[in-house]
């Protein structure tokens, strides 16, 4: 299917087309890697909405990027709880390590360092998304073992981490 058909598709589970504008952005998104201006353009003539509808919501929400991200995008919590828990540190070993800083992307592609406002994981901040997976309960030595594991991953040589939810608690 062609992304057109496959919007047009969900769009028909909505009673207002305007409803499946989120659905759409991940399609579209999905079809292309970021959604910049044309795109969201394509989405709205798609769907028969408002352009500034889909650019609202392309705009709001962190899961939908308007310019592109590397392979691995990492997003980490800096809400309250995730900042107690030692988040900030973590930020500055990402930043060193990584050789960027926060909203940039490594020269080589492979990783975009962000941080966002909350991921509703308290209880196993501090908390890190990297695309839908959540990464929790992090130290150092656990972001070491993941760049280690993505870049493995990047190279073709490792399965993907495992994300916190399928490990046991604490770990």
């Amino acid at each position: 299917m062609t992304m057109r058909e496959d919007i047009e598709a969900v769009a028909a589970r909505y009673p207002s087309r305007r409803s499946a504008i989120m659905p759409a952005l991940l399609i579209a998104q999905r079809e292309y890697g970021h959604l910049p201006g044309p795109v969201l353009e394509e989405v709205a003539d798609i769907l028969g909405v408002e352009r500034i509808w889909v650019y609202e919501l392309a705009t709001f929400y962190t899961l939908f990027h308007t310019e592109p991200v590397g392979l691995f995008h990492l997003q980490l919590c800096d809400n309250v709880s995730c900042m107690l828990c030692g988040a900030e540190a973590l930020l500055e070993y990402l930043e060193a390590a990584l050789g960027i800083g926060k909203g940039e992307t490594t020269p080589d592609g492979l990783f975009t360092l962000d941080t966002v406002e909350c991921l509703g994981a308290c209880e196993m901040a501090p908390v890190m998304q990297v695309g839908d997976d959540y990464h929790g309960n992090l130290d150092v030595a656990r972001l070491k073992a993941l760049l280690k594991d993505f870049r493995a991953m990047a190279a073709g040589q490792a399965a993907n981490p495992a994300p916190a939810s399928a490990r046991p608690a604490g770990e």
